[in-house]
């Protein structure tokens, strides 16, 4: 059986969105950013930096979530892929964009604005790790414009990312851009942006 390792609030949830929309049987083993048993042999052998998400699909290790995203939609034929090279080379791009361009400073938004565990000792460990910032947060609001920008336009004609149908494409991108919602980052100057990821996390495989 295919085992997701990683927890729900990690880029495990991308996986785990994926897994739902093909519709697989699979088993998530809840495994945390410090757990030791990233650190063991067996662990190291499905995932060679020791991180999570990683999955084990009979005996086969990958880890990085939008190459285990990408690999069981092959794998398993998904409606999900683009019919096309063009639109699978399309599927890339916006899943290679959106890591470069969005996730570092949508990530480092989240993390000032989430709240720390209600444990006094994990609270501390988190603020230890990381502290607030607020001018790292003013930066990275402003570096995200551009880029939501460039989402926005792309989305002006259309549903989703390549056209009238929820692809790949559009389960990559917003599994990064829910963190928007989640750190409440104003998109009102974004309309396309707000309309395209309420309708993608308003998909049942979504809700996990």
């Amino acid at each position: 059986m295919l085992k997701v390792y990683g927890i729900k609030t990690s880029r495990a949830a991308r996986t785990l969105w994926a897994c739902r929309e093909l519709g697989l049987q699979h088993e998530h083993v809840s495994v945390s950013f410090a757990d030791v048993s990233t650190k063991t042999p067996d662990f190291l052998a499905i995932s060679p930096s020791g991180k999570i998400p990683a999955i084990s699909d009979g005996g086969f290790g990958l880890s990085e979530s939008m190459a285990i995203n990408i690999y069981l939609a092959k794998k398993h034929a998904s409606p999900l892929l683009p019919r096309t090279l063009e639109g699978e080379a399309l599927m890339l791009q916006w899943s290679f964009w959106v890591m470069t361009e969005v996730e570092k400073p949508l990530l480092a938004v989240l993390l000032q604005r989430m709240a720390p565990p209600a444990d006094p000792q994990a609270a501390k460990f988190f603020r230890e790790r990381t502290p607030l910032d607020p001018e790292l947060e003013k930066t990275s609001i402003e570096a995200l414009q551009k880029p939501f920008a460039v989402l926005n336009d792309r989305l002006a004609n259309r549903d989703y990312l390549l056209g009238k149908e929820f692809t790949l494409a559009d389960l990559n991108v917003a599994c990064v851009m829910v963190w928007a919602l989640r750190a409440k980052v104003d998109l009102a100057a974004f309309p396309n942006v707000q309309r395209w990821l309420n309708a993608c996390v308003s998909r049942p495989a979504a809700k996990g």
